[in-house]
């Protein structure tokens, strides 16, 4: 029996998801829309989700549709913004009770639908534009959540990693769009973007919980109807930089300094050897156990904190460390080093086992909740495939150590960045 159970239906203009799982006493509902990554567009679509958010042509004010998420047994309504390769994704999430559990039979799925679709789909507009008000606030609430990147230093480092070494590539850009375009967004022309992302936007719908299948696809018939689409497919993992190790120094004033590396990697999700890159991420910088933590962080006492992860849709592998701005070169040679020891086989069966352990367990305690399991299952909207958690559970555990050495081989470094104190 698979651990987890999708049916995926074509739809008029969108995809339909149902997981039917037992294991939650909510049922949760994630709306995503999926569209290019592009420099003119960032900003709007960074604004947009928030704005839908604040009110609906039936809940005229946020404080109409909080009361009637309150109305719902306290249903929970939320958005969000990501990048996923070189795509910008807009997330709508609504968690209601289920109401198996509750004494009055309220078809709260149904209705959860609904809001969804009257906030999605039947925004709070007038004319051609949107609420004036309301855009004004959600820009200056904008401009603090793209500010916020730069006073979190350690999020700031990563993003200014990432600015350098995807400097002409679409992937450069931050999800909440750009601090100096966010005032040309006026409440007509958001609108005008809205159109055209609900008219272009791969769309995709899931339900998860304790659901009847037939019965959620019939409603989600009755409630969604889209035009169809043509959905433009991107392959965003880049081959290695042709160019020399560029390397960038920045000073801020701050105690602790950051020095983020990023490399390519050449293998994207759902590639063969993606399955040996994530235990060769593992092994290298990946966990507690891992060679980034055990030599740069407790031998040799350098780094607040040394940890990798993957950007698997574009092909990248990030090193993030906390250190001193005297340790600098010292620091950066020893991750060169770990780097060559992977890349040389230096490396045991047992860390092996280890780290496979430690990825099942992860894989597993993410999709214990439905969020983290809708993330796992869009991985196949974002590649174009279909691979399922069985799968992906055996690919991992087939993994050899020649595998891992024959990924390594693959995994160049491109930047190197390094945040500093003032006096460094």
């Amino acid at each position: 029996m698979s651990i987890v159970n999708e049916v995926v239906k074509t739809k008029s203009g969108y995809s339909l998801h149902i997981v039917r799982t037992d294991k939650y006493k909510t049922n949760t509902l994630v709306w995503r829309m999926k569209s290019p990554l592009k420099a003119e567009e960032v900003t709007p679509r960074g604004l947009l989700p928030h704005v839908l958010q604040s009110s609906a042509k039936k809940y005229p004010s946020t404080t109409a549709l909080r009361s009637y998420l309150d109305e719902l047994y306290g249903a929970n309504f939320f958005v969000d913004l990501a990048k996923k390769g070189e795509y910008h994704v807009m997330s709508f999430s609504v968690e209601v009770a289920n109401e198996k559990f509750l004494k009055d039979a309220e078809p709260l799925l149904k209705k959860g639908l609904q809001f969804l679709a009257d906030v999605v789909l039947d925004p709070n507009i007038s004319g051609d534009s949107f609420h004036t008000e309301t855009v004004e606030k959600e820009k200056k609430n904008q401009k603090v959540r793209i500010q916020s990147v730069f006073d979190d230093k350690m999020r700031y480092a990563n993003s200014r990693l990432v600015e350098e070494m995807c400097k002409n590539e679409p992937y450069s850009l931050h999800p909440n769009g750009i601090l100096e375009e966010v005032d040309k967004t006026s409440a007509e022309s958001l609108y005008k973007y809205y159109r055209e992302a609900i008219q272009n936007d791969e769309i995709d719908l899931y339900i998860i919980g304790d659901v009847d299948a037939e019965e959620a696809e019939k409603m989600c018939e009755e409630i969604f109807s889209l035009q169809n689409r043509d959905v433009q497919f991107i392959s965003s993992a880049n081959s290695a930089s042709s160019h020399e190790v560029n390397e960038v120094i920045e000073k801020h004033d701050v105690k602790q300094g950051k020095l983020n590396i990023g490399y390519r990697t050449n293998v994207a999700y759902g590639a063969d050897d993606y399955w040996a890159l994530q235990v060769f991420n593992g092994v290298f910088g990946g966990f507690s156990h891992s060679k980034l933590f055990i030599n740069v962080r407790e031998k040799a006492s350098l780094a607040y904190y040394a940890a990798s992860r993957l950007e698997s849709h574009k092909g990248l592998m990030m090193v993030m460390s906390g250190i001193d701005g005297k340790n600098y070169d010292q620091a950066v040679t020893i991750i060169k080093e770990q780097m060559q020891a992977m890349k040389n086989g230096d490396f045991t069966e047992g860390e092996i086992q280890q780290t496979k352990a430690v990825i099942r367990n992860q894989l597993l305690e993410t999709i214990d909740t439905p969020r983290g399991l809708v993330e796992i299952l869009y991985h196949n909207v974002v590649s174009g495939q279909r691979i399922e958690l069985d799968h992906w559970l055996e690919s991992i555990e087939k993994v050899t150590k020649e595998e891992i050495t024959t990924v390594a081989q693959k995994v160049n470094m491109d930047t190197i960045y390094f945040l500093t104190g003032m006096e460094g």
